[in-house]
């Protein structure tokens, strides 16, 4: 790959036997470890780390003081906030040292989904498309495409469309705004 198709901060890291696409950007004082993949037009703010063999999408934005670790995997259009939380080991230990992906437990973060800043996301779920994750929430579960979810431990708090907007619903399950229908707490697309 050409220097020219990404941009790396001078500060930042990029290690060799990575992939990055066309037009991401690498701010300062971030590092990008070995066997990453990461996608077109990415942005990635002040201070991220990037470990081995994550796969991140296209589109993708992570805001300053962010880590994302070995076995966590964001899609396309995924949103981290700042000072967001990402875990791969459920039971750490100092003494009893678990490195080596054979310890850790995957996180899928699907398409478009957004998590707020200072959230923390424990690991071995999966966060649905669309997701609305709030500021501050501790996700201890699967997370619903179109979910809203806050507080410790996260619960669903409401339902958002695309855009991030609150769903409401009728009697039937269908939408204020149309497009939308909820049922059996799925939200899906109509």
């Amino acid at each position: 790959m050409s220097a020219l198709d990404y941009f790396a901060h001078p500060t930042a890291v990029v290690d060799d036997n990575i992939t990055i696409g066309k037009g991401t950007r690498i701010w300062h004082f971030s590092h990008i470890q070995p066997g990453a993949i990461i996608g077109k037009n990415c942005t990635f703010g002040q201070n991220v780390n990037v470990a081995n063999n994550v796969v991140i999408g296209n589109f993708v934005k992570i805001q300053n003081n962010v880590s994302v670790y070995e076995g966590v995997e964001l899609e396309d259009y995924v949103f981290c906030g700042p000072s967001m939380v990402f875990t791969n080991i459920m039971l750490p230990r100092c003494e009893f040292p678990q490195r080596g992906s054979d310890f850790y437990l995957n996180t899928l973060v699907k398409k478009s989904a957004s998590i707020g800043a200072n959230a923390t996301i424990v690991c071995g779920i999966t966060i649905g498309e669309y997701a609305l994750i709030g500021a501050g929430s501790v996700v201890t579960k699967d997370v619903p495409d179109f979910a809203l979810i806050i507080g410790n431990p996260g619960r669903i708090a409401g339902w958002v469309d695309k855009k991030g907007h609150s769903l409401t619903f009728d009697d039937n399950g269908i939408s204020s705004c149309g497009g939308y229908r909820l049922k059996d707490r799925i939200v899906q697309l109509v």
